[in-house]
């Protein structure tokens, strides 16, 4: 099979490296936003755990004085056209990555397909002096004054390809034109962020609790069942493992759209689920459900690559 895609895959490497080069010599014309825009994205299909980067990032610039907005297209929500996000939208509208973001950092977040559509609807109703762009790195007709691409330390680019014989969105050579590369796991001595588990925090309500509480809480005969739904569940499974939970796995396939049937025969049980999950879960009949959150801690080569390349960024508008 993998022989047949082989020439498929070869299509799709040219046509995106086409692309390109036709928006960097002008053929096709990009749009440039009145402050910069920063894409934080990837070469790979299936997640590499770049929101997460994206949030602490946000929270980064707030912490220096600046002030950030982000857009996205929204993937798996039934929205089309742009929109700007509100208290009131749902996973199902907006994507859940979207909300996920919003919910967590409270800047403002505009979805649309067309993501340079979203950066005038952004600066145009906000005060905002950068913006993030949660993926994006082949949407060329966004204009960015720097490329962040994530790498997953564990999974890295499969077997080489591009799609649909290999998980590469772009040949691994693209990466030698981004302005910073960053690896979710990996050594310190990389540019490289991990994910740290902060609190547990009961889902649909404000309730939170330390892991060692929330351990201690556990009833001895009770099961704990691991759902994700994200673009490499075993990570989240081995995260959990790590902290000491015993667990019962349930993977799911990124961006899945949770029903009350997922659950059927351990709805009552105790569930832990990532962030994500739990944007989408919150109306559902679950009695015992929590979500782990997480904030990315990054590596001194992170911390340092971010004040030689993007303060310095922000700084000069």
């Amino acid at each position: 099979m993998l022989l047949l895609l082989l020439p498929l895959s070869w299509l799709y490497c040219a046509v995106s490296s086409l692309r390109r080069k036709l928006y960097l010599s002008g053929f096709l014309q990009s749009v440039k936003a009145d402050v910069p825009v920063v894409v934080i994205g990837n070469i790979v299909v299936g997640g590499s755990g770049k929101t997460p980067l994206l949030i602490a990032l946000c929270e980064y610039v707030k912490l220096k004085g600046f002030k950030p907005g982000v857009v996205s297209r929204g993937y798996g929500g039934s929205f089309s056209g742009a929109k700007q996000l509100s208290d009131s939208d749902t996973a199902e509208l907006v994507g859940d990555e979207p909300l996920m973001i919003y919910r967590r950092t409270g800047v403002p977040v505009v979805v649309s397909a067309d993501r340079a559509s979203a950066v005038a609807i952004l600066l145009a109703n906000n005060d905002c002096d950068v913006v993030f762009s949660d993926d994006g790195m082949q949407h060329y007709r966004m204009s960015r004054d720097m490329e962040i691409a994530v790498v997953d330390a564990d999974r890295r680019f499969g077997n080489g390809l591009c799609l649909p014989a290999g998980p590469l969105r772009e040949r691994e050579t693209r990466l030698d034109d981004v302005d910073l590369v960053v690896y979710n796991g990996g050594s310190d001595t990389l540019a490289s962020y991990s994910l740290q588990a902060v609190t547990l925090n009961k889902l649909g309500t404000d309730t939170e609790r330390s892991l060692s509480d929330f351990k201690a809480g556990l009833e001895a005969s009770k099961p704990i069942h691991a759902v994700a739904g994200i673009g490499n569940p075993s990570r989240f499974f081995k995260q959990l493992r790590s902290l000491d939970f015993e667990i019962i796995e349930h993977g799911y396939a990124d961006h899945h759209h949770y029903q009350q049937q997922d659950f059927e025969g351990w709805a009552q049980d105790c569930i832990v689920m990532t962030e994500k999950d739990a944007v989408k879960c919150a109306g559902l009949e679950l009695a015992d459900a929590w979500y782990l959150q997480v904030e990315a801690s990054f590596s001194e080569v992170l911390e340092a690559e971010l004040a030689a390349r993007l303060l310095p960024l922000l700084e000069q508008r």
